[in-house]
């Protein structure tokens, strides 16, 4: 099951607004011994751990701690030395208090300010999504052995329900809170997930207040949405060129026909080498009506032997490029490729009309293209 929290975690905390200013920490934290470490961090960006900004020690059980003040808010984490797991909260302007559970750090609570009030909302709405998807899907396995097929039709369409729901509550939340951090938080989530297409992302994002998009997570979001946006369903496909087998660079608009399949893929990823025939076989079909494929590998530093042996034993008729970067490949970060396989079509203007099509929606897709049904 996708986790429907792809930035914030599963930490549960509850908060309370209270009116003075500043940035300062104070904590209890029954049961911890004097001397443990108490570590604040930041995450500076989304792609990367977080980073510690400041620390201190626990003394008769309370901990303070006095950061300074924020230009803008972020995403924040508590960590005590010798206990797993971590507190999130969003740094602001406002004293903030923790109050830390030993047994359980997710359960510890926090006041702070309003960015905290709408963090909770937000995360309260994720945990009851996730259990109640949870329990659904346990449904489902439960009717799935009992062969109970009406069950499972009505399971599924309460999940259905329950994701449809989800995606209403963030639009929501997003609209009510334009100039708060959270909602970039959400937008980014959401980007994630890919349940929602990158032009309503976009549209939302542009309602953001002008504040929030100055904070680190939001320009985060914005590249990506830049990013996604240019491989998005109706974009001009970008071009590209790399290293062929021969060690030549071939480009997109080299090869490009009156339907191109750009293939990324890699010998290890065996769903790649199942679907793999099924490609050999429509490249057959419809090469000669103007059917173009190019495959992507990528295949680690140091395995062009492994790639080649790929190519011949699955019998790859078509072009294929790699620079042997793993998920570092120029060409799979261009397209925004987070697993493989991964598919795109283009048309004969290089505009790109489908992605991620496999088996027979894939052919289904190329035979219309090419007026071939």
């Amino acid at each position: 099951m996708k986790k429907l929290l792809a930035i914030a975690g599963l930490a549960l905390i509850t908060v309370s607004c209270q009116e003075d200013e500043g940035y300062s920490i104070k904590g209890t934290a029954a049961g911890i011994e004097d001397g443990k470490m108490v570590y604040i961090s930041e995450l500076q960006n989304p792609n990367s751990r977080p980073e510690r900004i400041d620390s201190t020690t626990i003394k008769d059980e309370k901990f303070e701690l006095n950061p300074g003040e924020v230009e803008n808010p972020n995403l924040s984490f508590v960590e005590i030395e010798g206990l797993n797991g971590n507190v999130i909260f969003i740094s602001e302007n406002e004293p903030i208090s923790f109050e830390i559970y030993k047994d359980s750090l997710r359960s510890s609570e926090v006041n702070g300010g309003k960015e905290n009030q709408t963090l909770v909302t937000y995360l309260d709405h994720l945990q009851q999504t996730n259990e109640k998807v949870g329990e659904g899907r346990q449904q489902m396995q439960e009717a799935f052995q009992q062969r109970d097929s009406t069950q499972l039709r009505v399971l599924q369409e309460n999940e259905a329900e329950l994701m449809d729901n989800d995606k209403v509550f963030k639009k929501k939340m997003i609209k009510e809170n334009p100039d708060s951090f959270v909602s970039a938080m959400i937008l980014l989530d959401m980007i994630n997930m890919k349940t929602v297409p990158v032009g309503e992302i976009k549209e939302l994002y542009a309602e953001l207040g002008e504040n929030v998009k100055q904070t680190s997570l939001a320009k985060a979001l914005k590249e990506k949405l830049d990013n996604e946006s240019a491989v998005a369903i109706g974009s001009k496909a970008p071009n590209f060129t790399a290293p062929t087998p021969e060690g030549e660079d071939l480009s997109l608009e080299d090869i490009r026909g009156e339907v191109t399949l750009i293939d990324f893929w890699a010998a290890w990823c065996k769903p790649c080498r199942v679907e793999n025939p099924n490609i050999v076989k429509i490249y057959e079909k419809y090469h000669d009506k103007g059917l173009e494929v190019i495959g992507v590998s990528l295949d680690r530093p140091g395995q062009r032997d492994k790639w080649l042996k790929a190519i011949e034993d699955d019998k790859l008729p078509w072009h294929q490029v790699s620079n042997l970067e793993f998920w570092n490949e120029p060409v799979a970060q261009k397209y925004g490729i987070r697993s493989i396989p991964a598919a795109f079509i283009l048309d004969k203007d290089g505009i790109i009309v489908a992605r991620d099509l496999r088996g027979q929606q894939l052919e289904n897709k190329i035979a219309e293209l090419l007026g071939e049904e």
